[in-house]
């Protein structure tokens, strides 16, 4: 019987790296590209191939704000809290995703693993705001509705595809 190697992907990210210590970072961001998140079984495949220590691994990925340990959605929902969005009312547009997506404070993907909502500090589009992105792509001048009615037009869109 032939055994799969179930982390080949990680196998080819690793080796782009040269399994080098130094390179943890930009072998961490590769992977989070792949998975969206840090999956634990990955890290932990990591750490013996790198010959890493776990917590190394850890201590790096829960220092770096942008890594992630938790699974996120399929389209990631960043709103602005930056000062110029913060005054121009991006609280009520978070409030309403919120709302209309199930979500909270603690809890921030769907159970679908559709979206996740992520407030950041910055987008760096103040005369733009208040602005949102979904997977990157910059949303301008949002209101509650507006926001909503994206996230409507992304749901028919994905379930016309099922």
């Amino acid at each position: 019987m032939c055994k799969i190697n179930q982390y080949s992907n990680i196998d080819v990210i690793l080796e782009r790296y040269h399994n080098k210590k130094s390179s943890l970072i930009a072998v961490l961001q590769d992977i989070q590209c792949e998975y969206k998140y840090l999956p634990e079984d990955v890290l932990e495949y990591v750490s013996k191939k790198m010959e890493i220590t776990l917590s190394k691994i850890f201590s790096v990925a829960t220092f770096y704000e942008n890594f992630s340990l938790d699974p996120k959605g399929k389209y990631i929902i960043k709103i602005c809290d930056g000062t110029a969005c913060h005054v121009r009312k991006s609280i009520p547009i978070l409030n309403a995703l919120r709302k209309e997506l199930g979500l909270s404070d603690k809890k921030h993907s769907t159970d679908d693993m559709l979206f996740t909502i992520e407030t950041v500090s910055c987008l760096g589009a103040c005369g733009l705001a208040p602005v949102i992105t979904i997977n990157d792509k910059v949303y301008a001048k949002m209101t509650p509705e507006s926001a909503i009615d994206v996230v409507n037009q992304i749901r028919k869109e994905n379930s016309d595809e099922n």
